[in-house]
């Protein structure tokens, strides 16, 4: 439903979209110290998206680990590092292609017209870290018709997924997301929306297991408008 969304928004800001076979773009790999794996995936990756304009992820972690990690994967001065750069240069996240390389000043989405919907949105580590996604999904927002949203308070910590971090440190991680549940519930919010994936699983299955009436959702398909299909862990 996220990839849909995606394309979606894409085609109706007047992109010709390509969805070729690819595969994981190597961030597993590459924080868990594998370098030889996540080489060998990027070389995949880089080959497979050469010819295209621009490459858009709905996803911060994995767009970050294409602009950020992919160049240093090579030896500087070789051909390889030289297209990863290349690619680096023209990959973005979707909010940010959206509103800094496209320029998109209205989205047509609408929320049901039966009374409006409250929603936070939690910044996840890497898009706002790593490629300072912030106020971008926030803009895209404010200009739903039917949608008010509410700030949580500490939105920019982690919610305590961080890939392995949650399986070799559960303690800290459940606190973590435990806070931040608690932050989501404050608000008063119908949905929790973000814009990377292994976020929202975490925290919509905290907040399902402690009976918080939160729906989860990515960015993209509220901007969208496709809300027809099952919310993240339903």
């Amino acid at each position: 439903s996220v990839g849909h969304a995606s394309v979606k928004l894409l085609e109706d800001a007047g992109c010709t979209v390509y969805v070729p076979r690819q595969t994981c773009c190597g961030q597993p790999n590459y924080t868990s110290g594998d370098k030889r794996g996540a080489r060998k995936l990027a070389e995949t990756m880089i080959e497979t998206l050469e010819g295209a304009d621009y490459v858009v992820v709905p996803s911060g972690s994995c767009a970050a680990t294409v602009v950020k990690d992919y160049p240093g994967l090579f030896e500087e001065g070789s051909a390889m590092r030289a297209r990863a750069e290349a690619l680096s240069a023209r990959t973005h996240e979707i909010t940010s292609f959206l509103t800094d390389v496209l320029k998109v000043e209205g989205i047509g989405a609408a929320m049901p017209a039966d009374g409006k919907v409250r929603a936070t949105y939690h910044d996840s580590c890497s898009g706002l870290r790593s490629l300072g996604i912030k106020e971008q999904p926030r803009r895209l927002l404010g200009r739903i018709e039917g949608l008010e949203l509410q700030e949580m308070k500490d939105a920019e910590v982690c919610c305590g997924f961080g890939g392995t971090f949650c399986v070799k440190y559960p303690d800290i991680s459940n606190k973590m997301v435990g806070n931040k549940g608690n932050n989501i519930a404050m608000t008063g919010a119908d949905l929790l929306l973000a814009g990377d994936l292994g976020c929202l699983m975490n925290m919509a299955g905290k907040l399902s297991r402690e009976g918080k009436p939160v729906k989860a959702r990515h960015v993209v398909e509220i901007l969208a408008g496709q809300t027809d299909t099952p919310a993240i862990g339903e």
